[in-house]
């Protein structure tokens, strides 16, 4: 059997480890269980400690974010799958069963993610992360079940395993040794993306990611940026530019750069139209912080390979808003 170590990363969640814990250790009897603590000053470690003893506590000496709390913790943890799992999230019985048959089943899998369903309305698929991640020709993400805002209800017609771009970062599971290898998370991402930028690298290196449909986990989402904060809308444009450019060859990499500009200012003024003009700023401040870091983010770049095939569409702007699709299954023919 191989050894998973699910490891949740908290930062002053005692509230969501209380109300979400109880499901993950209940259900995941398959693997050993981590919380690795982003410097928390709440009531974590001591509830840890009172509540639950059986869990292993790694306790990191600051808040660095999603990446560097990860990168931070997992040389810690021994085990041949990792399952960065957020403290959001509750598990179903027997959820870990089919990830573990994939990974011994297909040797070329290194990344992994379960179905994610909605906490809050558990018959849809949820935003993070539904039936698997893809993004367009520009680097814009989407999932199957969620296009942009839209969630679809789940009717069995993602019950497949499928090769995926990336899988979220709400439940990933990911080979010790491929995490390594990739040097881990990109911690100038901070938050948001970075595991679409961990997907893309391994891809790069001929790794695979897959979807397992028959795993199923329920998501709350937004506990540590809504999508109503423009820090999330920051982080999500800026970090996908960054994708671009250390993903792609330059010749590829600075026309879509470009032409980011342009699909970037249209969001802008559509956030004016919806009153939400710090979304606006937030997007031209991501494109300042872009050019700012520029430099250090190309001397990051894949140099040797590249995957040509990225992309699911060229553009999902224009198939949603000009041409009104609102599912995967009609965008993209599986």
């Amino acid at each position: 059997m191989l050894k998973i170590a699910i490891v949740i990363l908290n930062w002053n969640g005692e509230a969501l480890l209380e109300k979400f814990l109880p499901s993950v250790t209940a259900f995941s009897q398959e693997a050993e269980l981590y919380v690795a603590d982003n410097a928390s000053t709440d009531g974590s470690i001591a509830f840890l400690k009172q509540k639950y003893p059986q869990i292993n506590i790694i306790r990191n000496l600051s808040n660095g974010g999603y990446a560097k709390g990860y990168n931070d913790a997992l040389p810690k943890v021994k085990a041949d799958i990792y399952c960065l799992l957020n403290s959001d999230v509750e598990v179903t019985q027997d959820w870990l069963l089919p990830i573990i048959k994939e990974f011994q089943e297909n040797p070329m899998a290194a990344i992994m993610q379960p179905k994610v369903l909605d906490y809050k309305s558990k018959t849809h698929f949820e935003y993070a992360g539904a039936a698997g991640g893809f993004i367009d020709k520009f680097g814009y993400p989407f999932c199957r079940g969620r296009i942009f805002n839209e969630l679809e209800e789940d009717n069995g017609q993602y019950n497949d395993v499928k090769e995926i771009f990336w899988a979220t970062g709400a439940c990933l599971f990911i080979k010790q040794d491929v995490f390594q290898e990739l040097k881990g998370f990109d911690e100038d991402y901070f938050a948001h993306q970075e595991e679409i930028d961990l997907c893309w690298r391994a891809k790069n290196k001929g790794y695979r990611v897959f979807y397992v449909g028959n795993s199923m986990v329920y998501h709350l989402g937004g506990s540590t940026l809504s999508t109503m904060n423009p820090k999330k809308t920051f982080l999500n444009f800026r970090n996908s530019l960054y994708s671009i450019l250390k993903n792609l060859p330059p010749k590829k990499a600075l026309p879509i750069i470009l032409l980011r500009l342009i699909l970037d200012a249209l969001a802008g003024i559509a956030f004016i139209f919806q009153g939400r003009p710090k979304h606006c700023w937030a997007i031209v401040q991501a494109h300042f912080s872009f050019y700012k870091n520029f430099g250090i983010i190309y001397k990051k770049r894949e140099k040797d390979h590249f995957t040509t095939n990225y992309y699911a569409t060229k553009s999902i702007v224009w198939s949603y808003y000009i041409n009104h699709v609102k599912k995967f299954n009609i965008l993209v023919k599986d």
